[in-house]
């Protein structure tokens, strides 16, 4: 009787192992029917999107001069020089070589409309340091441009847009209110320099940017092609070409106030302005001469 009951036990046994099997089987199909039931014929999944990588942007800050300083032809207690404007017109300025404009250096000013907006163009005293205030730029919009943020204690400027032009830094700062990115790009390229004889930079506009031509006035200042001599605090003279110069030369705010003495005067169709150390600025005043060619 044992040996009956043992093989029905072991039947029954093996059957409830084939139906476990079943089940668990059963359990797994279910999913799997409802993923493929749940997909369009046809359809293939859909890769993740990786995102582009942002590229880098790697920045030497250069702390090179900003400045020139052309030789002079010295003859005696006079001294002269050959200077190029940034709209290609040279001259002669002859000076008492006491006063020392070479050793003060000069750097290029023009003012310029961006889409009929009047904006500064400046040669840093300091070049792109004096800019980058230690940071970085936010983007590069050409090969030669760089934009870099507003800059502190300046609350009527924007942005800055630094152009590099053979060893020359110019800054064309924005208005708060700022142009348009697609404007910004156009100035990039629209806005040109070049190096010419001597190392004096010549600058030209097309497209939305026009220079400002002599004689030219904006928010109460010259804004016509000018060359500054020193500045950054010490003494400063600018030349500023301005046709019929006695009627309409105004004081340049650049070279004017900060309670240091000021003076300009007007030799022919030039505005010579002079500010600083007292006794610079009468012997400038008194004795620098140019002739435009």
């Amino acid at each position: 009787m044992s040996d009956q009951f043992d093989v029905i036990e072991a039947g029954e046994r093996g059957r409830r192992r084939w139906i476990g099997l079943l089940v668990v089987l059963g359990l797994l199909a279910v999913p799997i029917i409802g993923l493929l039931a749940s997909r369009e014929p046809g359809a293939v999944p859909k890769p993740t999107p990786t995102p582009n990588p942002v590229p880098s942007m790697v920045v030497t800050i250069s702390g090179a001069s900003n400045v020139l300083h052309p030789k002079p032809v010295v003859t005696g207690p006079q001294a002269s020089m050959r200077v190029v404007f940034p709209d290609g017109r040279t001259a002669e300025v002859r000076y008492p070589a006491d006063v020392g404009l070479e050793k003060l250096g000069l750097r290029p000013f023009r003012g310029v409309w961006v889409a009929g907006q009047y904006l500064e163009l400046v040669a840093p005293y300091e070049g792109e340091v004096e800019i980058s205030k230690g940071g970085m730029p936010i983007r590069k919009l050409t090969s030669n441009v760089t934009l870099w943020p507003h800059q502190p204690g300046f609350p009527s400027d924007g942005e800055v847009l630094l152009y590099t032009f053979g060893r020359w830094k110019m800054a064309l700062y924005d208005q708060p209110e700022g142009l348009e990115f697609d404007q910004r790009i156009a100035a990039a390229g629209d806005l040109r320099g070049r190096v010419a004889s001597g190392g004096f930079l010549v600058l030209s506009g097309k497209g939305i940017v026009r220079m400002a031509a002599p004689g030219e006035n904006a928010r109460g200042d010259p804004v016509g092609p000018q060359l500054w001599f020193g500045g950054d605090g010490g003494d400063m003279l600018a030349l500023i070409p301005t046709p019929d110069c006695r009627h309409k030369a105004r004081m340049p705010s650049v070279v004017d106030g900060q309670g240091r003495p000021a003076r300009f005067v007007c030799r022919g169709d030039v505005q010579v302005a002079a500010s600083g150390d007292s006794d610079f600025v009468q012997r400038a005043i008194a004795g620098v001469r140019i002739t435009l060619k």
